[in-house]
């Protein structure tokens, strides 16, 4: 047995990887701006096609799925830090 460090977790993804992240939110202008501008931090402006709203049945959340072009797992890792330490944001999946 080597003395050699452990591998870092596997992934199975492979990169890049289009990869869809949910989140969900208050349904406000101000939550769409904040999740969008989280997310062209770490993965530049998104084509709208990328992008999709939706509200759920009442209309109180908003719903966004965003479809990013992730480069590596730690990339993914920092939105998710982000959006999460984000109090408007109730879930990103």
């Amino acid at each position: 047995m080597s003395g050699s460090p452990p591998e870092p977790a596997a992934t199975l993804l492979k990169f890049p990887t289009d990869f869809p992240v949910k989140i969900m939110g208050q349904a406000s202008d101000d939550f769409r701006s904040l999740v969008m501008g989280i997310v062209t931090r770490h993965f530049g402006t998104l084509e709208p096609d990328r992008i999709e709203e939706r509200p759920s049945s009442n209309g109180k959340y908003l719903s966004i799925t965003v479809t990013v072009v992730a480069t590596s797992k730690a990339q993914l890792d920092a939105l998710y830090m982000e959006l999460t330490s984000c109090s408007q944001v109730l879930v990103a999946l």
